[in-house]
């Protein structure tokens, strides 16, 4: 593989259908990584060091700051999530592309020090919508519901941010649009270009 892959962000309110999406792209296309973040919080039950997050220490979190190793990080109560930038260039550099699951403030961050990072943001058709689709799920509270509406507003106000919009009013239609992203992507000029040439050279 000699041309470089991409950096994609996908962002999307809770309950708008991310995961569901997400899982069918990988089912579909190869050469393609999924972001692993770095996490100072201990493992989950049924969770595995490495594919579903690094675990490590505080000590090896700051260690990792110091050394300006994150592209994006953030505390969520006493715990801390990085994107790691050395896996992340290693893995573009060897031609997979990288998928990266961010809210809105870590997908600015991306694009601040990747400026080629392509953010999509998928958006529910309507607030019932997604009030219905939480309720669907059965894991939260009214309350728990009503704090992810008021958040998801705020990150629908960031939408101008992004280079693609999906909606998700039909699932397959908007899997349709997720994807053709990637493909439309793999076929850019900028990762055809040497095997333009290697075409050339046979002539």
């Amino acid at each position: 593989m000699d041309s470089k892959g991409d950096i994609f962000v996908l962002s999307a309110p809770s309950g708008a259908g991310k995961s569901t999406l997400i899982k069918r792209l990988f089912d579909d296309l190869d050469r393609l990584s999924f972001s692993v973040s770095f996490t100072t919080r201990l493992p989950r039950e049924g969770e595995v060091d490495g594919r579903d997050y690094f675990f490590i220490d505080d000590a090896a979190f700051d260690d990792m700051l110091a050394k300006n190793g994150f592209v994006e990080w953030v505390q969520v109560y006493q715990h801390r999530y990085g994107t790691g930038k050395a896996w992340i260039r290693d893995r573009i550099d060897n031609g997979f592309d990288v998928l990266l699951d961010l809210e809105t403030d870590g997908a600015k961050r991306i694009k601040e020090k990747f400026p080629d990072a392509i953010l999509i943001f998928l958006l529910p058709p309507s607030a019932q919508s997604l009030t219905d689709r939480l309720r669907g799920r059965g894991k939260d509270t009214e309350e728990q519901i009503n704090i992810r509406l008021e958040y998801a507003k705020h990150e629908l106000e960031c939408w101008d941010n992004y280079d693609y919009l999906v909606l998700n009013e039909d699932l397959e239609s908007a899997y349709q649009g997720f994807k053709s992203i990637f493909v439309s992507a793999r076929t850019a000029k900028k990762r055809v270009a040497q095997a333009v040439q290697k075409v050339l050279a046979t002539f």
